[in-house]
């Protein structure tokens, strides 16, 4: 039975709410919150659902849902309340992160699925803080790790992720490039069972630079390394004009994309798929999966916040369990 980690993310969000709708549903695997208890009967409470906590411990074999939840105590500073960020809970959140990743690591759980978190207030609290995917990299000592976002249709990975626009062109490098394509072929072969994945390769800049006279990355850099690793049995195509490249027929053809940052790739596959997508981190030794969406503070408390990519996010880690272990 697949022992899956869930961190809810900031507790001041929806992350809380939704996976307790989620538990509502019924379940063949073990979801298991890292999270305070208490705060969980409380929420609850608040959107109007029944929910049975239990203490996780490796002897269990009955699976989660039907309102039956698994967790593993992780205590609160102050009291969470529903869209009120509190800087003093920061370092509840990074704990359950260190928790779920320490069991994954030592094989307790089978992946990890992160919750929305708040970057802002985290760093607010002192701690410096540019993402999951970053701190992941970090804590499993992964010396390179790439992001992708994915839906049924389209899966769209990082060549740079959380970095300042300004700072974009200098982080395109022949190293940098090859270290994540690499990855991203290696992932969508272990993880994904794709056996010769086919990439489509974003340009840096419009219209891929126009043979040199918008920018010459494309030539000095991309093309260059791009025909090296085609010449070593990469499926690759590219640079291509980012504006064409996500057409249909194109992406027919692909099994996935790397933009060259963060908002080349992603606003197109947030406008096709959000609400179900997914977001992987690929690099790392363990599965992590995560929802494609924010805190939603407006939206805690309420009982109306969509449980669509937590259940795609908890899907996509299970097909990779599965493919892992084929």
């Amino acid at each position: 039975m697949d022992r899956l980690a869930i961190t809810p993310g900031e507790p001041a969000g929806i992350g809380p709410d939704l996976c307790i709708a989620f538990a509502q549903q019924k379940h063949d695997f073990q979801m298991i919150l890292l999270a305070d208890p208490l705060m969980l009967q409380e929420r609850a409470l608040v959107i109007g659902q029944t929910i049975e906590l239990v203490e996780f411990n490796k002897t269990q074999s009955t699976p989660s849902g039907s309102g039956r939840l698994y967790y593993l105590p992780v205590p609160l500073p102050v009291t969470a309340v529903p869209g009120s960020l509190n800087i003093k809970n920061a370092p509840y959140i990074l704990k359950t992160l260190d928790t779920a990743i320490l069991g994954c690591l030592n094989s307790t759980f089978d992946a990890m699925i992160t919750g929305p978190i708040h970057k802002g207030i985290i760093n607010e609290s002192g701690i410096p803080f540019t993402g999951h995917t970053e701190y992941l990299a970090e804590q499993t000592s992964s010396s390179k790790v790439v992001m992708m976002l994915a839906t049924d249709e389209m899966k769209v990975a990082l060549a740079t992720t959380h970095l300042p626009l300004k700072e974009v062109a200098q982080a395109i490098t022949q190293d940098n490039l090859r270290q994540v394509i690499s990855i991203l072929v290696h992932d969508l072969i272990i993880k994904y069972a794709i056996p010769s994945p086919h990439i489509l390769i974003c340009g840096l800049n419009p219209h891929a630079g126009e043979d040199g006279h918008l920018g010459r990355e494309e030539l000095d850099i991309m093309i260059p390394l791009i025909e090296e690793m085609k010449g070593e049995g990469y499926n690759l195509t590219g640079p291509l004009p980012a504006d064409t490249l996500f057409s249909k027929t194109r992406l027919a053809q692909a099994d996935a994309v790397l933009a060259m940052y963060h908002d080349q790739g992603l606003p197109v596959l947030k406008y096709q798929g959000f609400g179900r997508a997914v977001n992987v981190t690929l690099g790392l030794p363990i599965i992590r999966t995560s929802v494609d969406h924010g805190t939603a503070l407006d939206l805690a408390g309420t009982g109306r916040a969509s449980t669509g990519s937590l259940n795609y996010a908890i899907q996509v880690a299970r097909q990779m369990v599965k493919a892992k272990n084929s």
